[in-house]
């Protein structure tokens, strides 16, 4: 079972989905547009004390209070509702900038994952699917931000132990022995991948096997 977690190309390229910065487009960001809030719409209604938990929080921006102030001083007189807007006020408010990143991109990130619940549902999904794989299955997952990685890490390494209640103590029940073994170390792109494809320069693939019923 292979689990790629970043979003596809066409999204991405397409403005009117809203995900990037790079072309001026309505600022939706829902995975599916026909469900939910859409990014223009939380940005509209949260507060500041929201809005930068999470900036913060999904988007591990160090400016996420001071994007947030931005963003509600600037909405009580425009309201905030394309990806050009939102990126031209964060790059206004972020001043230091990562070599070879906009300042808008922690901000996007965190604001795409909010909208659509990413994290909650990676942990649901991960496992759901240790409980489908067969002995000698694999689970492999491909993540594209640390806060994806660690997630992924985790759940692998404590999926690969036994419940920590038992750990040391002879008998140990079934239930509490461990699911996966890992396979190899992380795995990331050569050269030779980011040549051809440069968007898979954040890329990190864990693999682990199903080793127990």
């Amino acid at each position: 079972m292979l689990f790629d977690l970043g979003v596809s190309s066409p999204q991405i390229d397409d403005p009117e989905r809203g995900f990037s910065f790079l072309r001026d487009g309505p600022l939706d960001m829902r995975m599916d547009p026909t469900r939910g809030q859409s990014a223009a719409a939380f940005l509209a209604a949260a507060d500041s004390e929201e809005i930068a938990r999470v900036i913060f929080e999904c988007g591990e921006e160090r400016f996420g209070r001071r994007i947030a102030q931005a963003i509600v001083a600037e909405r009580a007189v425009n309201p905030i509702v394309t990806t050009a807007q939102l990126a031209d006020l964060v790059g206004r408010v972020v001043r230091s900038r990562e070599p070879g990143k906009n300042p808008a991109t922690r901000t996007f990130q965190a604001l795409r994952m909010h909208i659509n619940g990413e994290l909650p549902m990676i942990e649901r999904a991960l496992r759901v699917a240790v409980d489908l794989l067969a002995v000698g299955g694999r689970l492999a997952v491909i993540s594209f931000h640390s806060l994806e990685d660690r997630l992924v890490k985790r759940f692998l390494r404590e999926s690969s132990q036994e419940n920590p209640v038992w750990r040391g103590m002879p008998g140990i029940p079934e239930e509490a022995l461990p699911k996966l073994a890992l396979v190899g170390r992380a795995i990331r792109p050569s050269q030779a991948e980011l040549d051809v494809n440069p968007r898979a320069r954040s890329a990190t693939l864990r693999i682990a096997e199903r080793v127990r019923s």
